[in-house]
């Protein structure tokens, strides 16, 4: 059963997602109490191939409260755990151009965190007002239907 912590709402706006990937993270243990408080920011964040692994970065996780010396930089890299063959297949997709792997949100599997990338596409201006435009046409059509019946 998977626990939600974080949605990245800003990456669907910003970008075209064209496929979704599972992957885990290294975390330390400040890190993973304070997820589970939900102290945490996917905002922008991105994911990069270096030598072979995977790397999120930007991810920002508050300093766990009791977490005296031990506690964790907020916005330190951290390596996201998939297989060397996917690793190798988004490396590929990400040497083409305009593609970029953004988190999507961030849950608990078990007592697992994972997180949701997406291999994305950047939007151009006009895509975002002609989505805007869509989304208040299906209003306005939903708000006619509701004030007819």
């Amino acid at each position: 059963m998977e626990k939600i912590i974080a949605e990245n709402r800003k990456a669907y706006h910003d970008y075209h997602i064209l496929e979704k990937y599972e992957a885990g993270i290294a975390l330390k243990g400040t890190e993973v109490k304070s997820i589970r408080l939900g102290r945490v920011n996917l905002r922008d964040s991105f994911a990069r191939i270096e030598n072979g692994e995977l790397w999120l970065y930007n991810m920002h996780i508050s300093p766990y409260e009791q977490g005296n010396r031990f506690n964790h930089e907020p916005k330190r890299p951290r390596k996201l755990l998939m297989h060397k063959r996917e690793i190798m297949r988004l490396f590929g997709k990400t040497r083409e151009k305009g593609l970029t792997l953004v988190p999507l949100k961030l849950y608990f599997k078990g007592n697992y965190a994972k997180i949701e990338l997406g291999l994305a596409k950047g939007k151009k201006i006009y895509d975002k007002r002609e989505e805007m435009a869509k989304r208040d046409a299906a209003r306005e059509i939903e708000k006619a239907l509701r004030a007819r019946y």
